[in-house]
């Protein structure tokens, strides 16, 4: 077991990584990721503002967030990818454009080394407002 050294939580692998404390903001979360992703990051959050621009920016769950009544996507960095979680419904509903994408249920995983799909992005999030929103 290893022990944070900062917010004393203890973990099986050592040096896990972690957040001691949840960020509060957006770009608070993008700060904390490692330099490479954080370009990414940045523009899938362009992506998102531009498609949902009345929607606010929360961190739920520990990820960046839209918000209009409800949560509408969700993104999150990940090792070997960027994860976009328009959850299981608009994962079904946009199968056939998603095939040649990681997907399970609610999440999307769009790789490091390829372009964003921004129509695509844009349509998911789109969908989730006329679906989820209030």
């Amino acid at each position: 077991m290893w022990q944070c050294p900062q917010c004393g939580r203890s973990f099986e692998k050592q040096e896990q990584a972690h957040y001691c404390t949840r960020p509060q903001t957006i770009d608070e979360y993008i700060a904390r990721q490692d330099a490479a992703a954080q370009p990414r990051l940045r523009e899938i959050r362009n992506i998102l503002r531009s498609a949902l621009p009345q929607a606010q920016e929360r961190i739920s769950w520990s990820m960046p967030t839209y918000w209009q009544g409800r949560n509408l996507i969700h993104f999150a960095a990940s090792k070997k990818h960027l994860g976009l979680y328009p959850g299981g419904e608009a994962t079904g509903v946009f199968a056939e454009e998603l095939k040649h994408y990681d997907v399970s249920k609610g999440a999307i995983r769009l790789p490091y080394d390829q372009d964003l799909p921004e129509e695509l992005i844009t349509k998911i999030a789109r969908w989730c407002l006329e679906a989820y929103g209030i």
